[in-house]
């Protein structure tokens, strides 16, 4: 019998985990866990990994830790990372999601970008309005959550001006009915879901007055991300789909294999690697297509504590009266039966490339944005580390964690009056993993607002450094 591959869990220094050794449950091996400790540590990291003789690091690395771990995946030729390095790149930057939606013919917003402030203002005062302007980067929020609606070129250029983003990141305003969220594994959607606007709004936040729901999430939006995910050969993927309000197309705003998810879809993607990494030894699980309108009945707050969820094979006498009479009608008209649309998307495995496709010698242009808002010349040769965190080497083996006494005390503190009303919607493991992962995430919860999560973050930051 072939030997199973080391496992190994990537883990960061104030970062929370996404996965846990019991999202592996049943591995008979060792499974080992490996903490970068940020600038500096790269040696360490790659010896421990080694010493420790991991065949397969598994872990979403953050935005401003990207360009370091292309570095080190080349010094360990031997050690496959999942996802891949490859799969990752629209974790880094927004840019990095339209040019990869550019190369495969995926439909987005119409984007402008700049690494020249002058060629981006003068662009922006002779463009049309009204314009979308994002933050591209940021530290541990994989690609930044600010998404700004600007009306004319002032408010353009004092957005700008005050936010100093670059590289000068815009879309065209595309009027949304809604979007959706569609969560793949092995190119399978296991959950979607829609976000729709307040009438009269843009921003389909809950907190804005927007509202969430899993009921008939159309079929060419799983189509939709079923493309994306097979193009960036991605084991775990998420993508954000807008639906035009006045053309009713379809356009990716955000992907990424770095997003929030409940437990138990963290243990599906457990159960799929498990899977892959034994060439069959081990079961792929089985998640049959608009299980997530069922699983969405469940109140939420049961939900995010619900583990190892399965469910049973489709046969003539199984679930008969669910599979055989349920049906879906598609944007042309025509009806399908959920049991044959389960066929029509498979969970498949991911390929094996030795090649790379987004090369950081090619592809890495963060370097342009020193010195892009102070009045100093640019080295257009000169790459320097754009790693943003800088803390003092821990010599822990496992990262810092809180107790949830910790976490409660916290939050209290911050949160206020508004602690007992967020707790019932997110209990504190997820807020403050989707504070380090995904802060947009958290503008769908009633009484955090953009600039209640602005202060949130900051605090939240300090008290990681003061715990340090």
């Amino acid at each position: 019998m072939k030997k199973l591959p080391k496992i190994g869990l990537l883990y960061l220094d104030y970062v929370l985990r996404f996965f846990d050794r019991s999202n592996f449950r049943g591995w008979p091996e060792k499974i080992e866990t490996v903490v970068y400790h940020w600038k500096g540590d790269e040696e360490r990291f790659i010896n421990e990994v080694k010493r420790k003789k991991i065949d397969v690091l598994i872990g979403n690395i953050p935005a401003t830790a990207y360009e370091t771990f292309r570095k080190i995946a080349k010094r360990l030729p031997n050690v496959k990372f999942i996802p891949s390095l490859d799969s990752q790149f629209a974790n880094k930057s927004k840019e990095n999601v339209t040019r990869f939606c550019q190369k495969y013919d995926i439909p987005i917003p119409k984007t402008y970008i700049f690494y020249n402030k002058e060629e981006g203002m003068e662009f922006l005062k002779n463009t049309t309005y009204p314009k979308i302007i994002k933050r591209s980067y940021g530290p541990s929020n994989y690609g930044g959550y600010y998404v700004h609606k600007v009306d004319s070129y002032e408010e353009a250029k004092k957005l700008l001006e005050t936010k100093k983003y670059c590289p000068i990141y815009v879309q065209d305003f595309i009027p949304m009915s809604a979007d959706i969220r569609v969560m793949l594994i092995g190119h399978k959607p296991v959950c979607a879901f829609w976000r729709r606007p307040p009438k009269g709004h843009w921003l389909t936040n809950t907190s804005q007055g927007g509202s969430m729901d899993y009921m008939d999430v159309p079929k060419g939006v799983l189509d939709l991300a079923v493309k994306v995910s097979k193009a960036a050969n991605a084991e775990y993927w998420a993508c954000d789909i807008a639906v035009g309000k006045e053309d009713g197309k379809y356009r990716i705003l955000e992907c990424a294999t770095a997003f929030a998810a409940f437990p138990y879809i963290r243990d599906w993607i457990g159960q799929y690697l498990m899977w892959k990494l034994s060439s069959g030894r081990f079961p792929k699980p089985n998640i049959p297509i608009y299980n997530w309108e069922e699983l969405g009945k469940i109140d939420s707050s049961l939900l995010r504590t619900m583990r190892y969820i399965t469910f049973g094979r489709y046969t003539p006498s199984f679930d008969g009266e669910y599979f055989l009479n349920r049906r879906k009608i598609d944007e042309r008209g025509a009806v399908h039966k959920i049991w044959e649309l389960d066929e029509e998307y498979p969970m498949l495995n991911t390929e094996d490339r030795t090649t790379e496709e987004w090369p950081s010698e090619k592809w890495d242009f963060t370097y342009k944005c020193k010195g892009f808002w102070k009045e100093e010349p640019q080295n257009e040769n000169k790459k320097e580390s754009n790693e943003e965190h800088n803390f003092e080497e821990v010599t822990d083996e496992e990262p810092i964690q809180f107790s949830e006494e910790e976490l409660i005390s916290f939050f209290k503190e911050v949160l206020g009056d508004n602690f007992e009303n967020i707790t019932k919607q997110i209990d504190i493991f997820n807020l403050a993993y989707e504070l380090d992962n995904n802060p947009q995430a958290l503008l769908e919860i009633e009484g955090i607002s953009e600039s209640g999560l602005e202060v949130l973050l900051t605090k939240w930051n300090q008290f990681k450094k003061e715990s340090s």
